[in-house]
């Protein structure tokens, strides 16, 4: 049954984040989930030492105050002349930085362990359960990531059209009348309701790993969104449960196994690409010169 729910949690996480990464790729914005993920910190801080309690909601409550917070920081500063990558390094690693300086300065006053509230573990999904009205329904892990995805479905499903021009031509879909900026923050909001949702359970490196390496893999095999869309769903899945497999046969870490083996699937993808494969352009080459 444990094998259940860990491969059960990693295909929703790795749903949700690959969904997510194909409108971050083509937005160049892929490390936005990595700079949410360290950035949270001082709102799980400031909420552990307000309610004095590591109750996961008060956690969730600020960690994605600060998610949302990271967000208007990175825009705000981009709007103001930055780059992309400057913005979010800038960002992610004050707001780190001063989480760090938070809990240092109360640690003797404070039980947080940074490995369990920053990095998780999703092997250990299956202990932390849901208790509704007397009953085990679950792991928490799985309902709150199950809510997360349908969320994301719902949202994108609606308006898939906006986001789709959004992404490719933010020109254009302003001169349609779309409003940009706030379907960018929808966006974003999603990443970092995505980045809060999961990291606590599965771990930041995985998180981070399957918002980039699937739709990244995905990008290479097709021009269209929402092929691309399905294909990095698909190859995120198969990452979590070749990854799981890994691990199991090698007895290493789950989280980095699946991500290890997004990556060999994105290599696979680099070489054997119908359109961009080194192989294929190779070959190409080839026939050209005879």
């Amino acid at each position: 049954m444990a094998t259940f729910w860990i491969i059960l949690t990693a295909v929703l996480v790795s749903s949700a984040c690959a969904i997510l990464g194909c409108f971050l790729i083509l937005r160049r914005m892929a490390l936005v989930g990595d700079a949410i993920s360290h950035a949270v910190l001082p709102g799980i801080a400031i909420a552990f030492l307000w309610s004095g309690s590591r109750d996961s909601l008060w956690m969730l409550l600020g960690a994605t105050v600060f998610g949302l917070l990271t967000v208007f920081f990175i825009q705000s500063l981009q709007a103001g002349g930055l780059s992309s990558d400057a913005s979010i390094g800038i960002v992610f690693t004050a707001l780190f930085a001063a989480g760090v300086i938070l809990i240092s300065l109360n640690a003797q006053h404070i039980d947080l362990d940074l490995d369990c509230v920053l990095f998780g573990e999703i092997a250990y999904v299956q202990w932390d359960t849901l208790t509704l009205w007397g009953m085990d329904v679950g792991p928490r892990a799985v309902w709150m990531l199950g809510i997360t995805l349908l969320v994301i479905l719902v949202v994108v499903g609606l308006f898939y059209k906006q986001f789709k021009l959004c992404a490719f031509d933010p020109a254009l879909a302003a001169a349609c009348g779309i409003p940009v900026v706030l379907f960018h923050y929808v966006l974003m909001g999603l990443v970092s309701m995505t980045s809060v949702a999961s990291f606590e359970s599965v771990g930041s490196i995985l998180v981070v790993g399957m918002l980039i390496v699937p739709a990244a893999a995905a990008y290479l095999l097709t021009d269209q969104l929402g092929k691309m869309i399905v294909y990095a769903v698909l190859i995120g899945v198969a990452s979590s449960v070749g990854g799981y497999l890994m691990a199991y046969v090698m007895d290493a870490s789950i989280a980095g196994c699946m991500v290890a083996v997004a990556g060999i699937l994105f290599v696979l993808a680099l070489l054997l690409s119908p359109k961009h494969g080194i192989v294929l352009r190779y070959v190409r080459r080839k026939y050209v010169a005879r």
